[in-house]
């Protein structure tokens, strides 16, 4: 039987209080204004809510509660105009209700990217910044699909918001924390040309998005691989994201004889690089990018480990700085972002992007019903892009990998990757959590 994702209905949720006048113009950030037009995702989903009365109850709480959240986060309410800000203008947030004819342990057994894309909203509406999903299967179970303009939000934003909704949602729980809305008086917007950033190659019909669970006894022994002079402490994303460079690059040469540099392209967060550091719940794209570099010499694990490291000291010792500068620093970072497009341009080189949701506590994330049986970050939008999260006993990574089919076919039978790497096992192998009392 084929599975097919049905929506049922498209409503609008608007704040459950209107924005008062005074804020109603949102103004962008440097950072938000430097941001890609583009959106990040995350999959909750939750074991047996109950039968269909019982969902449809749920969903009005889900959609009450979203009300009473985007009055605290009334920006994701709004439209982004073309000045860099947004208008708060309690236009609402698309919310989707969607059925799906199988049950969840179908979806999760062999986690398909295809299937995942049609948990998630699909099309935005114009200017808007933020989309739900809930998505109901025969068995009771349920998938909440959140999407997230990159021109307000990163990770963290993300995961503040859902919390924060979840909070609302549940019954006698103490509040999440309020946003804090004023990145744009920490990093003040420019009123000049805005550089354009090195873009990902869109997806095609000839790529491929594989699913690979790195178990953390796995990942231990990975790291004492990835272990030298330069870095005596790799992290575990820093070893998982150089070995899958590495066979991204090993698959790339199979197809390519021509190929002699590697770009991996990774974000940091500002938040925790700012002097004092920001809270975690400060709203924005508060990221910077920073590239690592790799010849066909330098290969080897512990120099893929040793670039990514320098590529992130280098960014907390100079990108922050510059942020905080005026407007002769910020020329600077615009030639350095030129520079990096022109590199691309040369040929003879391959770009990957590197995302991680790692250590956001999604996977706490209760709205009445238990914590989530299996969190996901649907991934594929476009080519040489490897997306990780935890797994739900926090030890492991679970990556998306999205390459060329002719890349994939090397990549995917790569012996160092399935030394510490399972090709896309089944997540229904959770505990069930305790649930939780309306």
């Amino acid at each position: 039987m084929e599975i097919t994702v049905q929506i049922v209905a498209k409503q609008t949720v608007k704040p459950s209080s209107p924005t008062p006048d005074h804020l109603r113009n949102f103004k962008l950030c440097l950072l938000d204004q430097l941001s890609p037009a583009a959106h990040g995702s995350v999959i909750l989903f939750y074991l047996t809510i109950g039968n269909r009365s019982t969902y449809d109850y749920k969903f009005q709480q889900l959609k009450g509660s979203l009300a009473d959240t985007l009055t605290r986060f009334y920006p994701l309410a709004g439209r982004i105009r073309e000045d860099s800000s947004i208008e708060c203008n309690d236009h609402g947030v698309v919310f989707a209700q969607a059925k799906v004819n199988c049950f969840l342990s179908d979806c999760l057994e062999s986690p398909d990217a295809k299937l995942l894309s049609k948990l998630i909203p699909g099309e935005f509406d114009n200017g808007s910044v933020l989309a739900v999903q809930s998505t109901c299967f025969d068995c009771g179970g349920l998938a909440i699909g959140v999407c997230i303009s990159y021109k307000i939000g990163d990770g963290s934003t993300l995961s503040t918001f859902i919390q924060s909704w979840a909070a609302a949602a549940l019954v006698g729980s103490a509040e999440a924390a309020v946003p804090l809305l004023n990145a744009a008086s920490i990093f003040p917007p420019q009123n000049l040309p805005l550089p354009t950033p090195p873009p990902a190659e869109s997806r095609t019909d000839m790529s491929v998005t594989r699913r690979f669970v790195f178990d953390g006894s796995k990942i231990a022994a990975l790291k004492a691989k990835s272990t030298s002079e330069t870095v005596t402490n790799p992290t575990r994303v820093e070893a998982v994201t150089a070995l899958i460079w590495k066979c991204a690059m090993n698959a790339s040469r199979s197809n390519s004889d021509h190929i002699s540099l590697s770009i991996l392209s990774q974000s940091g967060d500002i938040r925790k690089k700012m002097v004092p550091p920001l809270p975690g719940h400060t709203i924005g794209h508060l990221v910077g990018y920073f590239a690592s570099l790799a010849t066909e010499s330098e290969m080897e694990l512990k120099s893929l480990v040793a670039q990514l490291r320098k590529g992130e000291q280098d960014f907390g010792e100079n990108y922050v700085e510059k942020l905080q500068g005026d407007q002769e620093t910020f020329l600077a970072i615009s030639k350095s972002i030129q520079e990096a497009g022109l590199l691309l341009q040369r040929g003879a080189t391959d770009f990957y992007i590197s995302i991680s949701l790692c250590r956001f506590p999604f996977y706490g994330v209760d709205f009445g019903w238990g914590r989530p049986s299996w969190v996901t970050v649907p991934s594929g939008a476009y080519t040489n892009v490897f997306a990780m999260i935890e797994t739900r006993n926090g030890d492991g990574i679970e990556a998306w990998v999205t390459l060329t089919e002719d890349d994939m076919a090397f990549f995917e039978r790569d012996q160092d990757l399935l030394a510490v790497a399972s090709s896309n096992p089944s997540a229904c192998n959770c505990p069930i959590m305790p649930q939780s009392s309306l």
